[in-house]
């Protein structure tokens, strides 16, 4: 069977592949690590793990994700964001291994008035941005033919800190919520991220590899304040919402105003149908309570 690495297999995306995994019995072995078994910052614990473990597919899900704390880290930022993935890229070059790593949409500036395609000009505005926007540029560098690099936006699961688990949460504790409303994007759920990238593989095995940069989110547009106010209704929980403009809550780092991602290219290149978010929302919910 083939190995799959997952690294940063303790978050949210690392989280929904494991749900998956299951599903892939006799077809793939993986192999989840996280920071307690697999430091991506060593190159040769790097290059001993996937030689020792002959792994023929990389899903980099490991990521310095505090977008705040970042802007006064950055170092601690580019070594995660950037050096570590060139690392991972440099163990999988001319080895026969492909490579997933995901990035974020956070490498535009949220200027467009239209979704982002892939070849869209790209100036991060924080130093998130500027470090997911520099380990791109390393994996292309090393192994611009065995990776794809997959940006996403506004990621949730039931799994950790995100989102939905910090509304869900105050909406329990508070009468009412004010959320932004002047930022635009979609959100996505890990677990469909996950499906699209195990497809993905699945593709590869079959001859059809193509590698680049891909956008992937659930389809549809909304606003920080349209997704607080359906969690809050799908949960049937009693809290009022309401609007409030990105210049009444400050942050350190500077948020894309707009930053909807343009899909066509995948889902052309690897035939994915995408679900829209309020579906993919009420049904992590549904699966949320279900299992509490």
């Amino acid at each position: 069977m083939k190995t799959i690495l997952v690294t940063g297999a303790n978050g949210q995306l690392g989280n929904a592949l494991r749900r998956l995994a299951w599903q892939y019995d006799g077809r793939y072995t993986f192999l989840f690590t996280d920071i307690d078994s697999l430091d991506i910052g060593d190159r040769t614990a790097i290059q001993a793990c996937i030689q020792s473990n002959a792994v023929r597919y990389v899903i980099n899900c490991a990521a310095y994700t505090a977008v705040d704390r970042a802007e006064e880290d950055e170092e601690r930022c580019l070594k995660i964001n950037r050096d570590a993935v060139r690392y991972l890229g440099e163990a999988v070059a001319g080895a026969g291994i492909k490579l997933i790593h995901i990035s974020t949409d956070y490498v535009y500036d949220g200027t467009n008035s239209l979704p982002y395609v892939e070849t869209d000009y790209t100036c991060p505005m924080s130093a998130y941005g500027r470090s997911k926007l520099a380990g791109e540029r390393a994996l292309q560098d090393v192994c611009p033919d065995a990776g794809i690099i997959l940006r996403t936006s506004w990621l949730y699961s039931g799994f950790g800190n995100n989102f939905v688990d910090t509304i869900l949460r105050l909406a329990k504790e508070r009468e009412e919520l004010r959320v932004v409303s002047d930022q635009i994007g979609t959100p996505t759920c890990a677990g469909d991220l996950a499906s699209a990238i195990l497809s993905i593989i699945g593709s590869a095995e079959a001859g059809n590899f193509y590698p680049g940069i891909f956008h992937y989110s659930n389809e549809g547009v909304c606003s920080w304040y349209d997704f607080a106010l359906k969690i809050v209704r799908f949960a049937q929980v009693n809290c009022r919402v309401l609007p409030i403009d990105t210049t009444d809550y400050p942050t350190r780092a500077i948020r894309p105003q707009y930053s909807v991602l343009n899909k066509r290219k995948i889902k052309e290149t690897y035939h994915l149908a995408i679900p829209h978010w309020e579906e993919s929302l009420e049904c992590m919910l549904h699966t949320l309570k279900e299992e509490r």
